[in-house]
């Protein structure tokens, strides 16, 4: 579970930087747009592409701290037992829902490098965010599966 953790930490930072780059060609773009007229061409489309490979780098890190959100309206009053079996449950269902995401994902990268689709604008390769989106996504079902095997009562440590 250790190298689960450290690799979903690395996918939370890069998500980070990733994140902090965009706003800053974001700011650059909006700065100068509005003062000298000079904008950065397919800004918009950068941080289309960029907030998507984002949300999935983020994605390990959320379901290793159990950051999803969990409504747990009708079972408050179960027991202990009975709410840790649902949580592993859970956990095993979103797991799986994380392997077919990364298959298709996978797919659909390989079928955007075929026909070498791109962006409307640039045409910056759409495989490259596929591509990104892949390793946490396998990697959140690695966790979740993990998670309903063991259980949750492995600390993660800040």
């Amino acid at each position: 579970m250790r190298l689960l953790e450290n690799l979903a930490k690395l996918c939370a930072i890069l998500a980070g930087v990733l994140l902090t780059t965009i706003t800053l060609m974001t700011c650059v773009s909006l700065i100068g747009r509005n003062t000298v007229g000079i904008t950065l061409v397919g800004d918009f489309e950068l941080t289309g592409v960029a907030a998507g490979a984002a949300v999935a780098l983020f994605m390990p890190w959320c379901q290793l701290r159990r950051g999803n959100i969990i409504v747990d309206f009708f079972t408050a009053k179960a027991s202990d037992a009975t709410n840790a079996a649902l949580d592993r449950f859970g956990a095993l269902l979103l797991g799986g829902s994380m392997a077919l995401l990364a298959w298709r994902a996978a797919l659909g990268g390989l079928n955007a490098y075929n026909t070498h689709s791109g962006t409307m604008m640039i045409g910056f390769p759409e495989w490259i965010v596929y591509a990104a989106m892949v390793p946490p996504l396998a990697l959140t079902a690695l966790i979740g599966l993990a998670q309903a095997l063991r259980g949750f009562d492995v600390e993660v440590t800040e």
